[in-house]
């Protein structure tokens, strides 16, 4: 997928951040483009969900500027940035979902607050959104504690999903899920970035998502963005944590899995 000629959705340059005397984020500049998905990657402590979160404008950067949209967060009113978030989709770690809602009224509720519908219409298109993310009709009126962890993670894609966002921001969407239910869920984010025309975002540690879906992979490491590139572009760069990461044993079983030819359904 080639973005040569394309103004970048998202344009981070120079971004730093801290915490205290501790520096996360040193000069650290990428790019996230219309209809790619980009698998960001690194060792712990890289600051791999600080990134998600400084994007999406949840922690403020030391230094340096986020664009989203062409818009630069920080000079942007509270108006003016509540419309800008609204078009993003986001699944954080673990869901986050409200323990005392549905499922549905989970995803319900930023079409109330948000878009202004009725609570009727709201739940409404609640149920067709749990559908695209793959839940069963039964499940909008489940609570997050009589659901699996894989029906979880479907359901805050639902909420991510309901008011249409131009990218999706997800923060470990595999984890915890067993291979069956991660293929699943990745083939759902490939099919639904294919179906809606969406860009996403994708913090992970799984290389068999990187394999089945990224289009490039991003690489957290000193403190920036080492390397962001095409999978085998990325694989072949010379850099130790890099060479560990994807050819050691469970990098090369993902790269033999990835290479095994489909099974038709």
């Amino acid at each position: 997928m080639s973005h040569e000629h394309h103004t970048p959705l998202v344009e981070v340059r120079g971004l730093v951040n801290r915490f205290g005397s501790q520096v996360i984020h040193e000069n650290l500049d990428l790019d996230i483009h219309r209809g790619e998905i980009i698998g960001v990657i690194g060792g712990s402590g890289t600051g791999k969900s600080v990134l998600l979160r400084s994007i999406i404008g949840l922690k403020p950067p030391d230094a340096g500027s986020v664009k989203v949209f062409g818009q630069d967060l920080a000079r942007l009113d509270a108006e003016q940035r509540s419309r800008l978030e609204q078009r993003f989709g986001v699944l954080f770690q673990r869901g986050a979902l409200f323990s005392s809602l549905t499922v549905s009224e989970n995803v319900a509720l930023p079409l109330i607050e948000h878009a202004g519908l009725s609570r009727e219409d709201a739940e409404h298109l609640a149920c067709m959104k749990l559908a695209l993310a793959g839940l069963p009709p039964n499940a909008g009126s489940k609570y997050p504690s009589e659901l699996s962890g894989g029906m979880i993670k479907r359901a805050a894609l639902a909420r991510a999903l309901a008011l249409d966002p131009d990218i999706l921001f997800l923060d470990e969407p595999t984890a915890g899920l067993d291979p069956i239910g991660a293929a699943a869920f990745d083939q759902l984010i490939r099919t639904l970035r294919d179906a809606m025309g969406l860009s996403v975002f994708l913090v992970t540690h799984d290389l068999d998502t990187l394999y089945a879906i990224c289009d490039r992979v991003a690489v957290l490491s000193e403190q920036r963005v080492l390397v962001a590139d095409r999978l085998d572009r990325v694989a072949a760069t010379d850099n130790p944590w890099i060479q560990d990461y994807f050819h050691g044993p469970r990098g090369r079983s993902a790269a033999n899995a990835a290479s095994l030819p489909q099974q038709p359904e």
